[in-house]
């Protein structure tokens, strides 16, 4: 386990890859609300893991995962204290940010706040408007259900599932491998603290983003929807920008292979722009 310290508070993240040095790229990626960094190695450590040169940085967020955060009150405060992370990880040179659900609000402020080093962004099922009521989604639906798991779970289990629109044995399962420890490992009072004050004041698109950029949403999402993530295209002009069918929050599990050719080739156009 490894800790960094930032305004009193011990952020924990995971680290893969080659330690930073001449020829080594650097990615830092950001989990949703309110899992841990375990939902972001699930997903991208299968692409990543094909491209040697590259350092990934999972940092777990102020009351999330193993970062523990008492004074940690809102999103202004995570975001803070995620900036400072990646300061002290990433002193120098460029970096790329994956962010994912709330994780991909933050990436997007973290990309506003140093665009002069960050070198990419990519925004998974990302909130746009962190005001819920105001959110333009779809309502709950299921398209796929694996007659073998609804015999082995019960309709009824399955029925109060409201993020899968797949519901296969493999997305069950990694729900319940990757989704689930995250969500027990979170602090309620944290979580509490932190929905009371969800909308951070930080720039989030002040200005457009220049560099290489990917937008993935699921058009059965019915958590941060679809829709709302079609006005952030103008922001970033090297953006590509995908919906994809057969998906909602858990859009990288349930269309993993689009969600890996997509994840890959937005990696080709940012290696092809900053060479290292």
């Amino acid at each position: 386990m490894a800790y960094v310290e930032v305004d009193g508070v011990r952020v924990h993240y995971v680290e893969h890859g080659p330690p930073p040095g001449a020829g080594v790229r650097t990615a830092v990626l950001v989990h949703g609300f309110p899992v841990d960094h375990r939902i972001m190695t699930s997903a991208f450590e299968p692409v990543f893991g094909t491209r040697p040169g590259w350092r990934r940085l999972y940092v777990d967020l102020p009351g999330m995962g193993r970062t523990v955060a008492p004074d940690v009150a809102s999103t202004d405060d995570v975001f803070r204290i995620l900036r400072g992370t990646v300061e002290a990880l990433v002193p120098e040179g460029p970096y790329v940010v994956v962010g994912q659900s709330y994780g991909g609000y933050l990436a997007r402020g973290l990309t506003a706040a140093d665009p002069e080093r960050v070198a990419g962004l990519a925004a998974v099922v990302t909130v746009v408007d962190a005001r819920h009521e105001l959110r333009h989604v779809p309502e709950h639906r299921v398209l796929v259900r694996e007659p073998a798991l609804a015999e082995r779970v019960g309709t009824q289990v399955l029925d109060a599932e409201d993020t899968l629109v797949v519901q296969t044995t493999e997305t069950w399962e990694w729900a319940r491998r990757v989704v689930d420890p995250g969500l027990a490992a979170a602090d309620p009072a944290a979580v509490a603290r932190l929905e009371a004050s969800y909308a951070g004041t930080f720039p989030v698109e002040p200005v457009p983003f220049e560099g290489p950029a990917l937008i993935l949403v699921g058009r059965q999402d019915a958590t941060t929807g679809y829709r709302d993530a079609w006005g952030l295209v103008e922001h970033y002009p090297r953006a590509t920008f995908a919906v994809l069918d057969r998906a909602g929050h858990a859009l990288d599990t349930e269309q993993s292979t689009l969600f890996t050719a997509l994840v890959g080739e937005w990696l080709d156009r940012v290696e092809e722009a900053v060479p290292v």
